[in-house]
């Protein structure tokens, strides 16, 4: 199996972090429209994270925080999120990490993101020396077309994988299968 360079798992979930923070950003600026309002779940161990001790302490793991009714001075930043909660009568200002969090849901619209847990910042690696790496393949060029679903086809149209052209076999062409044109 062909290694994953360019990590599209982790460009995938900061992407939609982006997302959140650019909810949170509206948010910040013109407050909740209709009903919408969030439950947020983060790591509140992650690098970044400020809580209080007892907060820490409540949820060592995991902590979910909902803004709805009861929330002030949220400010959206490109790297986290502050903003002010009330827990058990005791107003705390938490800021968060994009990166801490572990999941978004909107319930009023039914809308909702869970990410993997995020490891905590490393060192980068060095690079492999060039005599260790693996020479880069060649991949085929593939086009991906969309297959139309079968009750929009017409009941007499061939299916896209077996429509051939009436005169390949007369020019004598050859109809390779994907999996035997991989297996060369």
């Amino acid at each position: 199996m062909a290694s994953d360079f360019f990590r599209y798992d982790l460009l995938t979930q900061d992407a939609l972090r982006g997302v959140i923070r650019h909810v949170l950003e509206e948010v910040a600026k013109g407050g909740l429209p209709g009903e919408h309002h969030f439950f947020i779940s983060f790591n509140p161990n992650f690098p970044g994270v400020r809580l209080s001790p007892r907060l820490r302490q409540q949820y060592p793991q995991e902590m979910t925080i909902v803004l709805q009714h009861q929330f002030w001075d949220l400010v959206a930043t490109e790297q986290a999120f502050e903003v002010g909660l009330s827990f058990g009568g005791v107003g705390e200002k938490l800021t968060v990490p994009f990166e801490a969090i572990t999941g978004f849901y909107d319930p009023s619209v039914q809308f909702g993101l869970k990410f993997e847990p995020k490891p905590e910042p490393a060192e980068t690696p060095a690079p492999e020396p060039e005599s260790v790496r693996p020479p880069p393949t060649a991949a085929p060029a593939l086009t991906l077309v969309p297959t139309p679903p079968a009750e929009s086809r017409p009941p007499d149209a061939p299916t896209p994988q077996t429509a051939i052209p009436a005169d390949a076999e007369e020019k004598g062409a050859e109809i390779v299968s994907l999996d035997k044109f991989r297996k060369k």
